[in-house]
């Protein structure tokens, strides 16, 4: 029950904060989110100690308890948002496109053109033009070298002039 009200007030507080400056931001998560997280943090703990192994609540708290530090990251950085509804939403439609690719004339044609069109839809979140990027990761894609093969991708694509819409 603590884990629902916890969220919550976490979300209440987020909303709250939606349109304010990071360093207001940043102070509202330390004086107002901070503590509720801590409280939360020592819930889990507590209930930890005090439940049976093996249950499916202590396999929800040990999974939380794993990614604490995750969790908790957008405590200190006002840039970081509480959740990844967001990007969520932006990727929802190129994880539909990759199930419908499956059949595209086969497994191995279809997983290849959910992999362009993995590509396409990054490229256009990061606002690329999609064409050119892919064009361009394309075309230099057999010189690059592949220990920085990671530099092709949309979120670090650095073209000599880059075309954003």
């Amino acid at each position: 029950m603590l884990g629902w009200i916890t969220i919550g007030l976490l979300l209440t507080i987020e909303d709250s904060i939606k349109t304010a400056d990071m360093q207001t931001r940043q102070n509202i998560r330390e004086f107002k989110a901070k503590p509720v997280i801590q409280a939360f943090y020592q819930w889990l703990l507590e209930k930890r100690s005090t439940l049976p192994s093996g249950t499916g609540i202590i396999k929800a708290i040990d999974y939380n308890l794993r990614r604490w530090q995750a969790l908790t990251h957008y405590l200190s950085d006002p840039h970081t948002p509480i959740d990844n509804n967001w990007a969520g939403n932006q990727i929802r439609p190129i994880a539909l496109d990759r199930k419908n690719g499956l059949f595209v004339g086969g497994l191995r044609s279809g997983q290849r053109a959910a992999a362009i069109m993995s590509l396409l839809q990054s490229a256009k979140i990061n606002g690329l033009d999609s064409y050119a990027y892919l064009k361009d990761a394309i075309e230099n894609l057999p010189t690059h070298p592949y220990s920085k093969i990671e530099e092709l991708l949309p979120h670090r694509w650095q073209p000599a002039n880059t075309i954003t819409v």
